[in-house]
């Protein structure tokens, strides 16, 4: 039994679902952030040395980074699905999005996420002021610039494909869902990438992903 280790309003929302579309049955134990720090708690050190979320048990083996995850899973259980086949056109746009999610869309969203609560506890009141125009700095010189590229490319390979790894929908997509409900919780994803905003409607009608969301539980994208 495959067990998920699921902080909420984490990536780990992704794992169950691509349980949810192999159809493979798996329990979920549940860990709740400190409501002041917004970190993960201490007992998942228990689990995994860096104490985050996503961690998978299975069996013996206790894997995390939401990747090598999902690598494992569809490798594993797949049986040939959510992933293009190896001398497929396909198969190198399924790794770049896989990878690119994490490696290049997710950074500047988290550095984002980090300045905007510059102006708030712990930081001294009297900082505060200071630390909001630099907050503002950062993000009119480096964030948004960065951000409107990221998402401008994912914008277009999805008008051509309708998917990130082609015309079927892959293990690729539904590790890019979450930089892009990110993106979107925090405004930078908007009309102007109307081609993603359609992919996401279409991520929440599939019913594999409304499952998980259903036995994950409430999720806030701009918290994380």
């Amino acid at each position: 039994m495959i067990t998920v280790h699921h902080l909420n309003n984490s990536r780990s929302q992704r794992v169950l679902w691509l349980l949810e579309e192999l159809n493979l049955h798996y329990r979920i134990q549940h860990y709740q952030r400190d409501p002041l720090t917004l970190l993960a708690p201490p007992e998942l050190k228990a689990v995994h040395p860096l104490g985050k979320s996503p961690v998978i048990s299975d069996g013996e083996l206790t894997l995390a980074e939401s990747g090598a995850i999902v690598d494992y899973l569809v490798d594993t259980y797949g049986s040939g699905r959510l992933k293009p086949a190896a001398g497929a056109p396909e198969h190198s746009d399924y790794l770049f999005w896989l990878h690119h999610a994490e490696g290049s869309l997710m950074p500047p969203l988290v550095m984002s996420l980090v300045f905007s609560r510059l102006d708030r506890p712990p930081v001294p009141w009297l900082l505060r002021p200071l630390a909001r125009k630099l907050a503002a700095g950062v993000r009119r010189a480096y964030l948004q610039p960065q951000l409107d590229a990221l998402l401008s490319h994912a914008d277009r390979c999805l008008a051509r494909h309708g998917w990130f790894a082609g015309p079927v929908f892959s293990a690729a997509d539904i590790q890019m869902s979450f930089p892009l409900e990110a993106a979107r919780a925090r405004g930078y994803l908007n009309r102007e990438h109307p081609h993603a905003l359609d992919f996401l409607r279409r991520v929440h009608a599939r019913p594999a992903y409304r499952a998980a969301l259903e036995k994950g539980g409430p999720y806030a994208y701009g918290d994380d």
